[in-house]
């Protein structure tokens, strides 16, 4: 009806973006080879946007359960890169395996908010990334999974594009469907102006 006021991003089903592992620790060569530099870039952007709409941010941080691991506690590795710094009453979640629901209370967060939508960008696309994404699809949430705000390394002599890629393909149409930053943006904005 003309004349109501467009929706606000808090009448719509929740897309809850998780930024998994954008940590300084990806910073070490030790990593080898690895696939679209821009990715820390676009997790920057999304994460703009979510917040200019009071759309709901989780931010997941890997912890080394030993100790001569490289994301130790109370390392500069162990922070996250600048374009994933949380904001004052953003929610922080540590993690010590692939998945962000194993060991934290995510999934029970995000019932409690009533989020039944996720967003997954981070690192990397083929471990932390893709095994998240796996799991929210079992349990139940619609995931998007941003191609180009992910990154991973080569692995067993194949090249980190062929990671990436291959394991954006397995996940597609399966257990997320896989967009790209521009996508996310323009999808959660048409939510957020669609009229009630």
């Amino acid at each position: 009806m003309l004349g109501l006021p467009p929706r606000t991003i808090s009448d719509v089903p929740l897309r809850t973006l998780l930024v998994i592992d954008v940590q300084q620790a990806f910073d070490d060569s030790a990593w080898g080879e690895r696939n679209n530099p821009d990715a820390e870039t676009h997790v920057g952007e999304l994460l703009a946007v979510w917040r200019e709409l009071g759309a709901p941010v989780v931010h997941v941080r890997h912890e080394s359960a030993s100790p001569a691991g490289l994301f130790r506690r109370g390392t500069t590795a162990f922070e996250f890169k600048p374009e994933a710094r949380p904001f004052p009453g953003e929610v922080v979640l540590d993690k010590r395996v692939n998945s962000a629901f194993i060991g934290t209370d995510l999934h029970e967060h995000l019932r409690n908010t009533g989020a039944d939508h996720v967003v997954i960008v981070g690192l990397t696309t083929d471990h932390c990334c893709s095994t998240t994404a796996r799991m929210a699809s079992n349990l139940g949430f619609e995931t998007w999974f941003v191609s180009d705000a992910t990154a991973t390394h080569a692995r067993a002599g194949f090249d980190a594009e062929t990671m990436h890629r291959t394991a954006l393909a397995s996940l597609d149409g399966e257990f997320a469907r896989v967009v790209t930053t521009a996508e996310a943006i323009t999808r959660l904005h048409a939510l957020a102006r669609r009229p009630g």
